[in-house]
């Protein structure tokens, strides 16, 4: 199988780079178009914020974790790099879970700016990173794993 890139941008923008961008880019569209803003009060905005923020960063930090424990590379530019397939803790659950606890950091971020277009720009993040990180990675996985990988793929989900 070939696992060179397919596309430039595969795995090239790291992936906290792609939603901190994302992240500007709800703030940009929130600040432009302030009728739009939904009346939340700030105590629903903070809570949602601090535990859809708390539990992203505890899931991605469990996946951080389960690689170091495994002694393999966490680094999304090289995913070429991977010495071990990682199928315990928090990835017996997702196939992604720094990827989903990203997600939710943003989701949390969407809801502290009660805004539709905040909302509007996390499938944007995700697409992206569907399309030029999480596949290729999928990609040297099937290359360097076989019929390991394809078996995790079939029980544990991508996203949850």
């Amino acid at each position: 199988m070939d696992v060179r890139r397919q596309h430039p941008l595969e795995y090239r923008v790291p992936p906290p780079v792609v939603d901190a961008a994302c992240a500007l880019l709800m703030w940009l569209a929130a600040r432009a178009t302030p009728a739009l803003q939904w009346d939340w009060s700030a105590s629903w905005r903070w809570g949602l914020l601090s535990g859809l923020s708390l539990a992203g960063g505890l899931v991605a930090l469990g996946g951080l974790w389960a690689f170091q424990r495994a002694h393999t590379t966490f680094n999304p530019l090289h995913p070429e790099r991977a010495s071990a397939l990682v199928q315990g803790g928090v990835y017996r659950f997702t196939r992604n879970p720094m990827y989903l606890g990203m997600a939710l950091v943003l989701l949390g971020w969407a809801c502290w700016l009660a805004h539709p277009l905040a909302f509007a720009c996390i499938p944007l993040a995700l697409a992206y990173l569907q399309r030029f990180q999480i596949q290729p990675e999928e990609r040297v996985l099937r290359a360097h794993f076989g019929s390991d990988y394809e078996a995790y793929c079939r029980h544990v989900r991508r996203w949850i």
